[in-house]
């Protein structure tokens, strides 16, 4: 069964695609979301906010969220945060 993590503003990711939550901060993390854009593989769901981490998927997309990285990590052991889905 999927479950969905709430990555801010009732924006959802599938836990099973979750790689790794970083911060942005690093040159070659921002080169990435660069190149990301240009492949059209990024999705935004900063909803105009400041970006404070990047999910990194299996599908090869980037997610920047304007949460904190601990605070999606956080999300991933808190059942609060994480949604079922019935496939």
């Amino acid at each position: 069964m999927a479950q969905l993590i709430n990555i801010g503003f009732g924006n959802m990711v599938n836990s099973d695609k979750v790689i790794s939550i970083i911060s942005p901060e690093s040159a070659p993390i921002k080169r990435m979301i660069a190149q990301s854009k240009e492949d059209r593989t990024l999705v935004d769901a900063t909803q105009g906010r400041k970006t404070k981490s990047v999910i990194f998927t299996t599908n090869d997309k980037l997610i920047l969220s304007a949460l904190q990285p601990e605070t999606l990590a956080g999300r991933f052991h808190n059942p609060g945060g994480i949604q079922e889905v019935k496939e």
